[in-house]
């Protein structure tokens, strides 16, 4: 596996070795202990989700304010624009955000330590994405920070005029000024 620093240090790009020919192909998705090696990170998986959206939908930024989750996260269908946003006050890097296309075909996944607010917005007419975290989910502890929130920027790939499909739930997200964060 190849691992690709982002311009948030602890926000890696990890490429598995995938192995294709004329009948398809074979990758290792997760391996502990060579993601461990390549990583440095010891981290113990304990909750595998999976979503389907369609063109258009924009998920996010959720995070878990107590128990937060570590995420790895990657595409099986479609594409998508992933996002994560570090809300850690006390990091160099707070409100920062790293952006990266996940899909079927770079195989690519998304390593969000704790810590991080994710979302993603889908590219193709339909996405499955698959990840892994690091904590079970706590609806108490579920949190949202606004997606177009000015005082993050995100560049999100969204046609021009065109809006993204966001749930009532994300639409009435905090702005981060507001917002609870880590310290």
């Amino acid at each position: 596996m190849k691992i690709i620093a982002t311009s948030i240090p602890e926000v890696l790009i990890i490429e598995p070795k995938v192995f294709g020919d004329s009948r398809g192909f074979f990758f290792e998705s997760f391996n502990q202990e060579n993601f461990r090696q390549a990583t440095g990170l010891d981290v113990r998986f304990v909750q595998d989700n999976h979503s389907r959206s369609v063109k258009g939908v924009l998920r996010g930024l959720h995070y878990q304010i107590h128990r937060p989750q570590g995420k790895l996260v990657r595409v099986v269908r479609g594409a998508v624009f992933d996002v994560a946003v570090d809300i850690r006050r006390s990091s160099p890097t707070f409100r920062h955000w790293v952006g990266v296309e996940l899909t079927e075909d770079n195989y690519r996944q998304l390593w969000l330590p704790p810590g991080f607010a994710h979302g993603f917005y889908v590219l193709s007419d339909i996405a499955d994405f698959l990840y892994k975290t690091t904590e079970y989910y706590f609806s108490d502890f579920d949190r949202s920070i606004l997606w177009n929130d000015p005082e993050i920027a995100i560049e999100w790939p969204v046609e021009a005029g065109a809006s993204p499909v966001v749930s009532s739930k994300d639409e009435k997200a905090a702005r981060l000024v507001h917002a609870e964060v880590f310290e």
